[in-house]
C-alpha cells in the first residue's frame, strides 16, 4: 500500500538527465537518485513534439516501464506553446496551439499523468497587445474545458518574463477562469529572480497552488539581467530554508519537481547535489522532504 505519510512526493525534470539517455535509463536514474516521480517534457523542439503523435503501443510502453519500475510520470511540462501561443496574431499558429493542447491532454491521459503545467506566455517571439493577452485568455479557458472532460490538471507556470512572474498576476487570470482544474504551478526561481516576496506570494495563492517548481536563480538588478535557468541548486539567491517554512506553516502537502537541466557530464553528481542541499535546508525549516 502507499505510504500517504510523507510530507509531499519530489519529481525530477526530464532535462536534468542527458536527452540522449533511453526511457528506462532515466527511469532507472531517477529511481536510484530516490525521486518519485518523473516530469516528462514536451517543448518547442520538433524531437519532443513528436511524442504528442506517438502511437498507443509507443504510449503504453513507456507506461508499462513506469510500472515495472514503480516510478509514474507524474506531471508534463508542456512548453511547446512558446513556439504556438494561444495569443498569436497568426491564426494557423493560434490553430496549432490548440491541436498541441488537445493532444497533449490525449497522451497525458493515456500515460497516467495527473497534472499539465502550461507555458504563461501570451506570446513569445511577436509583439505583445491587448489583443495578445485577450486571445491567450480564450485559449487558457479552452484548454481547461478539454482538461476538465479528461480529468486533468492544469497548471499554469509563472514565468521568467514579465507578462507572467508572480502569483499576484496569476490571481488576476484565475478571476477570468475560475474553474477548479486550472490552477498555478509556480517557478521558486522565477518569482525570487524578479524580486517578489516569494514568502508573500505562495500564501496568497495557498488555494490554487497543484504543483511547485524548485529551481536556482539570480535576481534581476541594475547589474544583472537575471539568469533563470542551468544554476545548481544552492548556488544563486533563492531563499529556499523560507520558502520551506512557509510551505510547512501551510501545510503544502502537493508534489514539487526539482527542475534543472544537463549541461555536461556533472549531471547526476548535480542532481544528487541539489536533492541533498534541499533535503537539508527543508529538514532544518521544519518542512520533512523524506
Amino acid at each position: 500500500m502507499h505510504n500517504f505519510n510523507k510530507k509531499f512526493r519530489l519529481g525530477l525534470y526530464e532535462k536534468a538527465m542527458p536527452a540522449d539517455l533511453s526511457w528506462e535509463q532515466k527511469i532507472v536514474a531517477a529511481k536510484d537518485f530516490g525521486f518519485d516521480f518523473i516530469e516528462i517534457s514536451v517543448d518547442e523542439s520538433d524531437e519532443r513534439r513528436a511524442r504528442l503523435d506517438w502511437s498507443d503501443e509507443e504510449i503504453y510502453n513507456l507506461r508499462h516501464l513506469c510500472e515495472q519500475y514503480g516510478l509514474p510520470l507524474q506531471s508534463m511540462c508542456l512548453s511547446a506553446h512558446r513556439k504556438f501561443p494561444f495569443g498569436s496574431e497568426n491564426e494557423a499558429i493560434r490553430h496549432e496551439a490548440y491541436v498541441i493542447m488537445e493532444k497533449a491532454i490525449n497522451l497525458a491521459y493515456k500515460l497516467g499523468i495527473r497534472c499539465i503545467q502550461l507555458a504563461g506566455y501570451d506570446v513569445y517571439y511577436e509583439p505583445q497587445t491587448a489583443a495578445t493577452h485577450q486571445r491567450f485568455i480564450e485559449g487558457m479557458k479552452a484548454a481547461t474545458k478539454m482538461a476538465e472532460r479528461a480529468g486533468i490538471m492544469l497548471g499554469v507556470e509563472i514565468m521568467d518574463t514579465p507578462y507572467l512572474n508572480s502569483l499576484s498576476k496569476f490571481e488576476v487570470l484565475k478571476k477570468a477562469i475560475p474553474s477548479p482544474y486550472f490552477m498555478a504551478y509556480p517557478d521558486v526561481g522565477n518569482i525570487t529572480g524578479w524580486n517578489y516576496d516569494i514568502c508573500t506570494e505562495l500564501q496568497l495563492s495557498s488555494d490554487h497552488i497543484i504543483q511547485i517548481h524548485l529551481k536556482d536563480t539570480l535576481k534581476v538588478n541594475d547589474t544583472c539581467k537575471g539568469q533563470f535557468r542551468d544554476l545548481v541548486i544552492g548556488e544563486g539567491d533563492v531563499d529556499f530554508p523560507s520558502i520551506f517554512k512557509t510551505l510547512a506553516n501551510m501545510n503544502y502537502a502537493a508534489p514539487m519537481v526539482i527542475e534543472m537541466w544537463a549541461q555536461d557530464d556533472e549531471w547526476a553528481n548535480n542532481i544528487q547535489l541539489a536533492k541533498t542541499r534541499l533535503t537539508e535546508m527543508g529538514r532544518a525549516a521544519g518542512f520533512a522532504l523524506t
